[in-house]
């Protein structure tokens, strides 16, 4: 169990929001399908859940392999502000590169198996999702084309929790595609990508002195970043806007109650730009933030906050849709 507790902790668990919310909520659309199959809908979630912590691992894997992980260290000793978390089994020498690798591929070879199930009962459009979405995890930082080291992560994010998860849990539970889906999962994976785009913006400095090509630093002109981040966190809501006037019921415009976290999330990115060193402001409104006393003890309120917001705002959003498709039933 303590093995089980160290790899799990690994892994990171504090990501499985970016893809579990998501997964819930397709699960949620696809029950109002004829055919639909709770016990498959949950078993195409449990492979999201394992299969995003099994490519965390690889990740990890890759990332060090490429370049060790102990920069971070150095860096802050130079005087840039970096968190340093990323990999800390590996540079303390609780773990080696080979228990990573074969970690990785066990946890990645259960989620196999988990689509495997599927594919059996539900057929050949699983096996194209699950392959499309293995090949682009690996490629998110594994070579040959380590997708996350020139400016593609974030879109790799933005699809693999986006569409294609949400289409996989969805059509897993239903048997059945759906225009819903496709006007929901967008804005989903958006927001997710928005996580991981934001974390980029915070560690630019860090990023582009370790010449890790993320989005934000491909963009390099921080109004160009700005500009990348208005459409990322704003689009979702025109997606969803053009759907309920054509396509999808008028209540799933409710997203627009969590509109204004969008616009206090952009507008502290907006403050962060102009002056890093600043302190952040929490307000109770801005949504649960785990240990929130100690993180500020330890000086990462900074990063910690916008990183919050930006998990809170894809939470509420989840919710609403959830709540959205229930209304439409009625």
């Amino acid at each position: 169990m303590q093995l089980f507790r160290f790899w799990f902790q690994n892994a990171r668990p504090q990501a499985l929001p970016q893809s579990v919310l998501p997964a819930v909520l397709s699960l949620c659309l696809a029950s109002s399908e004829g055919g639909f199959s709770i016990w498959f809908g949950l078993l195409a979630l449990l492979g999201v859940v394992v299969g995003h912590l099994g490519l965390n691992l690889f990740d990890d894997y890759f990332d060090y392999r490429k370049k060790r992980q102990d920069y971070r260290t150095a860096m802050v000793h130079e005087g840039f502000r970096a968190r340093i978390s990323k990999c800390t089994y590996l540079t303390s020498g609780q773990a080696t590169v080979g228990q990573l690798l074969t970690v990785a591929c066990i946890v990645c070879g259960i989620a196999l198996t988990l689509g495997a199930l599927l594919f059996y009962f539900r057929g050949m459009p699983i096996l194209y999702l699950a392959l499309t979405a293995g090949l682009l995890g690996i490629s998110y930082s594994g070579p040959p084309l380590r997708l996350s080291y020139y400016g593609l992560g974030e879109a790799v994010i933005a699809v693999m929790f986006g569409p294609l998860a949400m289409t996989g849990v969805y059509y897993a539970a239903s048997g059945v595609f759906s225009p819903l889906i496709l006007f929901v999962s967008l804005p989903v994976g958006l927001l997710v990508c928005n996580i991981v785009y934001v974390h980029s913006i915070l560690d630019y400095e860090p990023d582009k002195k370790a010449g890790k090509h993320t989005l934000a630093v491909l963009l390099g002109n921080r109004k160009f970043m700005l500009v990348a981040l208005a459409v990322i966190l704003f689009f979702p809501y025109l997606i969803i806007a053009y759907g309920a006037i054509k396509y999808i019921s008028p209540y799933y415009l409710l997203v627009f109650l969590c509109l204004p976290i969008a616009i206090a999330l952009f507008s502290s990115m907006i403050a962060f730009v102009r002056d890093p060193k600043a302190r952040p402001v929490r307000k109770a409104w801005m949504g649960p933030m785990a240990r929130w006393e100690k993180i500020v003890a330890g000086g990462i309120d900074w990063f910690m906050l916008r990183w919050y917001m930006s998990r809170n705002l894809l939470t509420v959003f989840c919710l609403i849709i959830i709540i959205a498709s229930f209304l439409s039933r009625i």
